[in-house]
């Protein structure tokens, strides 16, 4: 049976609130103890460093691995959108409402696919961004709208696709968006952001360790030389910290690698009664039709034995899996079922998803090895 995260004292969704507190943004909290005693504060997320792999390969990572480990919980489910809105409101999901990947939205009849901000499967084509305004699905002001108001200055440093798109508009709005083409291009990014202004905030985005991981696996040769690379892109940050600073690495989520699937699409029990299936592979949102979430738990329970966690909502929202607080809006967006895997299998869709099906690393449940990532705080100076 799987704790809930650390939401309020150890989770992803308490980084920046620090943050703020230790810039001296008034109502903010350290709820961290970083108890940082500067006036310039950068935070790097690495997608998809997991705080287990990351000490598993100490030795491609000595500067990562060097000083002081702190772990953080994720949060559920343990996925990029859902981490970046935790990250980037300060929150925990059942208050900023991106429950999932891929989510249902009352009015709509193809879940939504909140990293992309569009909606999933073969339909109608709709431009999400007007009919699903990102500032009114999540209108709590961000922790840049709020360090923004406390009149520190807010720079994203992301790549390009990332500016303007419908979760940036939810969950990171509210600071100059700067592009970065390359490794050393972020670093300049960063390091003239930083120089910009005698109190700012920097947030910095890396993805090519969870593309690695996807495609590659957490385990490969290819993985371990990418963070190698992360490595040396933290040690020339670092290096070149203006005085008056400091670099915080964290990730949204860590990465296992499947040994078996259940693929959906393929066996009818598991269909039966589904009206749709949000979510992803190790971490699914199943909403069954009126009536049917007895015998579709008890279906599902059935077909993936024991390594998997087979609940309803309610009992997920008691449990805290997102967050002490789920609003009547938000709960809705939750499947009837949530399903998460606890061994080193996953739930498929071959046919409606067949490029995340054929994936060999995957994340979004709630094990130490997906739902804890690291926390590593350089101080310039030190």
């Amino acid at each position: 049976m799987f704790d809930a995260p650390r939401y309020g004292s150890g989770s992803l969704a308490d980084v920046f609130p620090s943050v703020l507190a230790c810039l001296g943004v008034p109502g903010e909290v350290d709820r961290l103890g970083l108890d940082l005693t500067v006036r310039r504060v950068c935070v790097l997320l690495v997608d998809g460093l997991g705080a287990e792999a990351l000490a598993r390969r100490a030795d491609a990572a000595p500067v990562l691995n060097g000083g002081a480990a702190v772990t953080l919980t994720a949060g559920f489910p343990s996925t990029t959108a859902t981490s970046l809105g935790s990250l980037g409101v300060g929150v925990p999901p059942g208050q900023h409402g991106i429950v999932g990947y891929l989510m249902n939205v009352p009015g709509y009849d193809r879940m939504v696919n909140s990293l992309r901000w569009r909606l999933h499967g073969e339909g109608p084509r709709i431009d999400l961004l007007r009919e699903l305004v990102p500032e009114r699905f999540q209108p709590t002001p961000t922790v840049f709208e709020r360090a923004t108001a406390d009149g520190i200055t807010v720079t994203q440093v992301a790549p390009g696709y990332q500016a303007g798109s419908g979760l940036t508009r939810a969950v990171l709005r509210g600071c100059e968006f700067r592009p970065s083409l390359a490794i050393g291009d972020l670093v300049d990014g960063i390091v003239t952001a930083l120089r910009a202004s005698d109190r700012c905030l920097v947030y910095a985005y890396h993805g090519d360790l969870d593309t690695i991981g996807h495609v590659r696996g957490p385990s490969s040769d290819a993985w371990l030389y990418e963070l190698a690379h992360v490595d040396r892109l933290v040690d020339t940050i670092a290096a070149h910290l203006p005085p008056d600073s400091a670099l915080l690495v964290t990730a949204d989520h860590g990465m296992v690698e499947l040994k078996s699937t259940v693929d959906f699409d393929h066996v009818a029990e598991l269909r039966d009664g589904v009206a749709q299936l949000g979510g992803e592979p190790r971490a699914r949102h199943v909403y069954t039709v009126d009536g049917a979430v007895a015998d579709v738990a008890d279906a599902w329970r059935a077909n993936l034995g024991a390594d998997f966690e087979v609940l309803p909502r309610a009992e997920i929202i008691e449990r805290g899996w997102f967050g002490p607080v789920v609003t009547d809006e938000i709960a809705d967006r939750i499947g009837d079922l949530v399903v998460a895997a606890s061994g080193p299998r996953a739930v498929v869709r071959s046919g409606a998803e067949p490029l995340q099906s054929a994936m060999i690393g995957h994340h979004g449940s709630l094990t130490a090895a997906e739902s804890n990532v690291p926390l590593r705080t350089f101080v310039a100076g030190t």
